[in-house]
Order: C-alpha cells, then sequence, then structure tokens
C-alpha cells in the first residue's frame, strides 16, 4: 500500500477515474477538485463558487467529469483541462450528495435534503423526482448492471431503484438504522452496499433480494464501495482505517491504512467499475488528507 500526500487542508472525499485516465477526487478542505496521473503527480483545480464543499464524483460518458457541490447546491462539471462549470439546482438547500453516469448519456445525482433524485443532462438541463419515503437521506447513487440507477437512503434506511423515466422502487433492509452509505455493482449482476451503522456490507439483487454480511470488527463503520474486475467487491471501513475486500460467496479480507486514523472516504477501481491502468485500487483519506494505492498481487 502506498500513500500520496496532498496539499494541506484538502480533505478528499470522492474520487474516480476519469475518461483522460487520471484519477479525479474532490477536495471540500480547500474547495477544489483534484487531479492525480498514475505516478502520482497531484495538481488542483479551484471552484467559482466559495465554500462549495464539493462530495462525490463521477467520469461522464461526455469525457468530462462531474461532481456534486453539497454546499453550494450545485452540480459542477470540470473539463481534463482544468474548465469548471456550475449548474444552480432549481431548490436551495438540496444539498447535491452521491452522483454517477447513467447509460441515457445524462448525469444522476442525490439530493440529500432535498428529498429528491436528479438528473442533468449535458447541457445542464436538470429534472427531479421526489424519493417517496420522506425525509429519507438519499446518498450514495451507481448505474446499475440492470441498466437502472440504484441508491441509498440513509434515514430511510432503504435501498432505492431509479428507471429512466423516473420510476422509484424502495428496498427496506433487514437491519434496523443501519445507515446504508455507499452503492455498487458487482460482475455477479447484483448491486453491493455498506452499512455505516450496521457495520456490514450488503447484497441486493436486481428483484430486491438482501442479503447482508457482518464485518469481522466492530464499528469499521463502512462507507465507501466499489467493484473490481478481478469478481470481488472492495470498499472503505471509515471507522476501522482498513480497505476491504469481499468475495461473492461473503469471504471478507482487510488491509490496514498506514496512517493512524486516516478516515478512509471514497474507493474507485476506474471507469464503470473496472481497474485503473495502473492495476491499483485507488481511496482518499479525509483525515490523513491523502491518496491511497493498494496494488494487487495475482499469485500464479
Amino acid at each position: 500500500m502506498e500513500e500520496i500526500a496532498l496539499e494541506p487542508g484538502a480533505s478528499p472525499v470522492g474520487i474516480t477515474v476519469g475518461p483522460d485516465g487520471h484519477v479525479w477526487f474532490t477536495q471540500p478542505g480547500t474547495n477544489r477538485i483534484g487531479r492525480a496521473t498514475r505516478q502520482g503527480v497531484v495538481s488542483s483545480f479551484d471552484l467559482p463558487t466559495p465554500f462549495a464543499s464539493p462530495q462525490g464524483i463521477t467520469a461522464g460518458l461526455d469525457g468530462n467529469v462531474w461532481f456534486t457541490e453539497l454546499g453550494a447546491g450545485r452540480i459542477g462539471r470540470i473539463t481534463p483541462a482544468g474548465v469548471v462549470t456550475e449548474f444552480p439546482l432549481p431548490q436551495a438547500g438540496s444539498a447535491p450528495s452521491g452522483i454517477t453516469a447513467g447509460l441515457d448519456g445524462n448525469v444522476w445525482f442525490t439530493e440529500q435534503v432535498g428529498n429528491r433524485i436528479g438528473r442533468i443532462t449535458p447541457a445542464g438541463v436538470i429534472t427531479e423526482f421526489a424519493v417517496p419515503t420522506p425525509e429519507s437521506q438519499p446518498r450514495a447513487i451507481s448505474l446499475g448492471v440492470d441498466g437502472n440507477v440504484w441508491f441509498t437512503e440513509q434515514a430511510g434506511n432503504k435501498v432505492g431503484r431509479i428507471t429512466a423515466a423516473g420510476v422509484i422502487t424502495e428496498f427496506p433492509l433487514p437491519t434496523p438504522s443501519s445507515f446504508p452509505s455507499a452503492i455498487a455493482p458487482g460482475v455477479d449482476g447484483a448491486m453491493w452496499f455498506t452499512e455505516q451503522l450496521g457495520n456490514k456490507v450488503g447484497r441486493i439483487t436486481v428483484d430486491g433480494v438482501v442479503t447482508e454480511y457482518a464485518l469481522p470488527n466492530p464499528s469499521s463503520a463502512p462507507v465507501a464501495v466499489s467493484s473490481g474486475a478481478d469478481g470481488h467487491i472492495w470498499f472503505v471501513e471509515q471507522g476501522g482505517n482498513r480497505v476491504g475486500r469481499i468475495t461473492a460467496s461473503g469471504v471478507i479480507t482487510e488491509f490496514d491504512v498506514p496512517t493512524v486514523r486516516s478516515r478512509p472516504a471514497g474507493i474507485t477501481f476506474g471507469p464503470a467499475g473496472f481497474f485503473c491502468l495502473d492495476g491499483n485500487v485507488w481511496f482518499t483519506e479525509r483525515t490523513g488528507n491523502k491518496l491511497g494505492k493498494l496494488r494487487l498481487v495475482t499469485t500464479p
């Protein structure tokens, strides 16, 4: 495992691999979007709106990188050259959080306070869909293996699914108050998610059948999750200070992050859930103020 120090106060959260092959991440602490090459060369770009608090980030099908501004109530777009455009949401105080690219060419996002799922076209036209459960706090969102978009409801304790037409279906989770945080597609055809307070990793089929796997250590607080081309699901433990891996059969392996109390926050493998070209797992360390790289070694 290798760590890359960032500028002071960056406090990185979301992370993705952009269409340009570089790793892109949000820096709410310095109000910037960061970029790292596979060799670890880091640069960052200022956001026009002060105190925007960028959070989620995703690679768009238009060749740009898109992100949410939790504090400013905007969706941002940044080109590979670092040119930023911001799109205000129709209603102030919506607190956009998670973001993902859809198969329809649009970008989908959650409104944690607004209790809506949003969709924005490459031209910046925004459409919003109300989540049926009041005050559900939708947080993470991801393109599903079924072509729909899936999301987590932290306060609602549900996983939701929305079609391209905006039809929402919700699936309650077995563990009460589990605080589902992140969600990602698996190569097994199901969606995988983390339960930050439930201390579990969950799996839900496209038909809504849920299976939960308890983590080995208490208070691990799993947050971000990503699928790997190795057929496994990878996640970070904000409380446990570890990177975890779970197989389709539920076998969990954990790897300690070198920096103590680093609060890992985001994880990625690359566009559409596959590996970066260098074969590493990339993750953010919010308190550690670093990017982490976990090198996967293939055993003959």
